[in-house]
């Protein structure tokens, strides 16, 4: 009963983000799709948050460094309680409240971000204030594939690995597709696992959409004392949707009236 509260609250994050990419004419949904899972586990399992108090000093920061697919976290803070559903409703719209790159003036969001390889290097430095302070809170950083194309991130999973930031978890949306195609033919991250755990990582891999798997990988951290921790989900771009499903047009793609309703339809057993 427990996995299906937490897919259930996954599939209303997938609706939402339909919802909010048509009404507003962007893009983006498969990137939104591929990560509503891990997002439904963090916040409803393993982060130590308060919607009522977003700011409590101990509380547990998570970075959305793939900052493009944020109205998947802001579907997510708003069926917790951190504002009102009513604000989706104004994503990407003029003088609405929810931009279209994820930003910090929305309650529950710690950090703006847009520009890919970005994440890392803001979560690796609040991991090393927080270990300097004594502190017990820890960093979460979701990050996309293609963010793993950029020397930013490199350099800060180096500097987490070597000084041993076990207060940092570093998740990848491990979907395999960007904005212009196969993640294998724009910069081929593998072994990946093994480049990391050569920078001083400890590695878990996962299913990114079994919420049972994330779960159990997400409550046993770190994954080793003493080191950071990746957890490499391997996901689907633009799950639940079956057209959307593993075709990197979706980064960008736009929703028509009809495409919107077949996608619903999919994603509530109509």
């Amino acid at each position: 009963m427990k996995e299906d509260e937490l897919r259930e609250l996954a599939r209303k994050v997938r609706i939402h983000c339909l919802k909010m990419v048509h009404r507003g004419k962007s893009g983006h949904i498969g990137s939104m799709l591929s990560m509503a899972d891990i997002l439904s586990v963090l916040y409803k399992r393993i982060l130590k948050i308060d919607p009522g108090n977003p700011k409590m000093p101990e509380r547990d920061r998570l970075i959305l460094s793939k900052g493009h697919g944020g109205a998947a976290l802001y579907a997510t803070l708003a069926e917790l309680d951190f504002f009102p559903k009513e604000w989706l409703e104004t994503y990407y719209l003029d003088n609405g409240k929810l931009s279209g790159h994820i930003s910090h003036h929305i309650p529950g969001v710690e950090f703006s971000t847009g520009s890919l390889g970005h994440g890392m290097p803001v979560a690796t430095g609040m991991a090393l204030a927080g270990k300097q302070a004594a502190k017990k809170h820890r960093i979460f950083c979701l990050v996309s594939d293609g963010d793993c194309n950029a020397g930013s991130t490199w350099e800060a999973i180096m500097l987490a690995g070597q000084h041993g930031f076990d207060n940092l978890v570093m998740i990848v949306d491990y979907n395999r597709l960007q904005a212009l195609g196969k993640s294998q033919d724009v910069i081929n991250l593998e072994p990946f696992d093994k480049k990391l755990e050569l920078f001083g990582w400890a590695v878990k891999t996962v299913n990114g959409h079994d919420c049972g798997d994330i779960e159990n990988a997400l409550k046993n951290l770190p994954v080793e004392k003493g080191k950071p921790s990746a957890i490499i989900a391997h996901t689907v771009k633009g799950k639940g949707v079956s057209f959307m499903e593993n075709d990197y047009k979706w980064h960008y793609g736009g929703l028509t009236d009809e495409l919107l309703q077949k996608a619903l339809n999919e994603l509530k057993g109509a």
